[in-house]
């Protein structure tokens, strides 16, 4: 494993943002550890929820954690509001940084993840595979 420290710049898409990171560092896996910062917007999709959430105004990030796979990030974030108020939930694009993000990546040089189909949830999920297989 190796880890990667990021500090993401006011104006830039967090979501846009670390799906790029695999491809710049030469990774097809990686995980986010843990973020923090601010944004001044957020697009989350609630659990069970179809539709986004918008939140306007500055929001702090509590907690970002997330996988990355060449087939995009799947991140979860919880966030305060300035009145302190925290939601919570996937992360949509539309999440642009205010003052800054700080956010620490485990690149996983041992293994491959895409996204794929699963019958039980409906949804493309997480599919891991090994370089020594």
């Amino acid at each position: 494993m190796k880890t990667l420290p990021l500090r993401l710049m006011p104006g830039q898409d967090l979501r846009a943002t670390l799906a790029g990171v695999l491809a710049g560092h030469g990774a097809s896996a990686g995980f986010v550890l843990q973020g923090i910062g601010s944004l001044r917007g957020a697009r989350l999709r609630l659990a069970g929820a179809p539709d986004a959430t918008e939140l306007e105004g500055d929001i702090e990030i509590l907690t970002l954690a997330g996988s990355l796979s060449p087939d995009g990030p799947h991140l979860h974030m919880a966030l305060a509001d300035a009145n302190g108020r925290v939601l919570g939930g996937h992360v949509l694009a539309g999440c642009t940084i205010r003052t800054t993000a700080e956010i620490l990546i485990a690149l996983l040089p041992d293994h491959r993840f895409a996204r794929g189909p699963d019958a039980a949830s409906g949804f493309d999920e997480l599919v891991v595979h090994s370089h020594d297989c």
